[in-house]
């Protein structure tokens, strides 16, 4: 019998066509722009003058440029209020479709390679931020049963181009949902973030604070406490939101308990540093540099991982871009927190000290750590509060079986006459 073929179109949505329309308006104006960038770079070494400003031309070359440039914006514009007005016919039906893993994926990583520009835009590719349980987006007009939920929240943060559903699903045979396992066995209530990690850091970390208080304020138990296991950079998220809640004198950090931390840069990722290297050596010779402008597509999210920046004041009023030391203001683990960390390593146990180091294939051992040359950056993670999976990488942190018997160990309540834990 042959198998029934699948619906590629399962996967789309009516304002899928506004938002390709916009990103295509975006390539066409940006390809447009490095095109005269570079045929200034070419005839600037014939001694012609450029524009007023760098990487322009100047006269009727300068016309067709901003022509190209000016069609593809009001075609956009047009497009983009034609199919605006379209979708409202396709919301009904739309609403009863349930969403799929393999689109929501898309829009992930879609988020966190461009979501500053999907937001700054309006396009319906850009995501909010939502807090889910069940699958579902929580709606406080409609919170729900009390007797659906208990007094202990576990909120699982996921990291960057990823999402909530990801925590659920690895294809493999051994994987575990954390939360699913906390709930089971600690009487926990799994809440999952969803949210534009492309965005700034600061910027999840002020809308994540301002949603973990209409938590506190409408959940329908009493609110005994929250524990937080933080993928990645959504454990830079988290600790921006509670430093801001603090700030702001907010009540929700008041239930706070513990904080888990799964492969997070503490300390940045060698991968943004190198494509920090990569805008530097674009932009090092004339030829080269209109193309620097495609290693500046990616997100003010991503660039936040160089360093791991994690307040407004560590990226304001500086070029995300240009190469520069690491300013940002140090910002100690919170006090009245427990704060553990798990980081991984592809190496084996036995291996090389060398090898171990390099960690989990994203984020380097003493990122995930906290450790740094200089102590005052340094968190104060406790002996017992630290934890190394081996041959392990980044994303096996999301559903090993290891990791989840290490949640459990950490999280379980200490039993009356047994020691205390870390």
């Amino acid at each position: 019998m042959t198998p029934a073929r699948k619906n590629p179109l399962q996967h789309l949505r009516a304002s899928d066509l506004r938002g390709v329309a916009q990103l295509a308006t975006q390539a066409t104006a940006g390809v447009a722009r490095i095109a005269e960038g570079v045929h200034q770079a070419v005839w600037s070494t014939l001694g012609v003058p450029g524009g007023k400003t760098p990487g322009t031309t100047r006269g009727i070359t300068r016309l067709v440029y901003q022509g190209i440039r000016g069609a593809s914006q009001l075609l956009g514009k047009g497009l983009n209020t034609s199919l605006e007005q379209l979708e409202p016919w396709f919301a009904s039906a739309e609403a009863a479709r349930p969403e799929t893993p393999q689109r929501e994926a898309v829009l992930a990583a879609l988020n966190g390679v461009l979501g500053d520009r999907l937001a700054a835009t309006n396009s319906p590719f850009a995501t909010a931020m939502t807090l889910r349980l069940r699958g579902r987006a929580l709606d406080w007009r409609a919170p729900p049963a009390r007797s659906d939920v208990t007094g202990k929240v576990v909120l699982m943060v996921h990291g960057l181009c990823m999402n909530d559903l990801q925590w659920q699903s690895s294809g493999t045979a051994n994987s575990v949902d954390h939360g699913a396992a906390l709930a089971s066995a600690l009487g926990y209530t799994p809440v999952y973030l969803r949210y534009n990690t492309g965005q700034h850091v600061s910027h999840n970390g002020h809308a994540l604070s301002a949603a973990l208080e209409q938590l506190a304020a409408h959940w329908p138990a009493a609110l005994q406490a929250i524990t937080v296991v933080a993928h990645s950079m959504g454990g830079l998220v988290i600790r921006s939101a509670l430093h801001t809640a603090q700030q702001e004198s907010l009540h929700w950090p008041a239930t706070l308990r513990n904080i888990v931390f799964l492969g997070t840069p503490h300390h940045g990722a060698p991968l943004e540093k190198a494509g920090n290297w990569v805008d530097a050596l674009l932009g090092s010779t004339r030829f080269a540099a209109p193309f620097a402008r495609l290693a500046q597509l990616r997100s003010a999210g991503i660039t936040d991982l160089r360093y791991g920046l994690l307040l407004d004041e560590d990226w304001q009023g500086h070029d995300r871009f240009r190469r520069q030391p690491d300013r940002r203001l140090p910002l100690p683990l919170p006090e009245g927190v427990a704060c553990y960390t798990v980081a991984a390593t592809t190496a084996a146990k036995r291996s090389l000290v060398a090898d171990r180091l390099v960690g989990d294939g994203l984020v380097p051992l003493h990122s995930a750590l906290g450790q740094h040359m200089d102590p005052g950056r340094s968190l104060a993670f406790a002996k017992g509060s630290q934890w190394i999976g081996y041959r392990m990488n980044h994303l096996d942190l999301l559903h090993h079986p290891d990791v989840t018997r290490q949640l459990l160990q950490w999280l379980a309540p200490v039993a009356p006459g047994s020691p205390c834990g870390p």
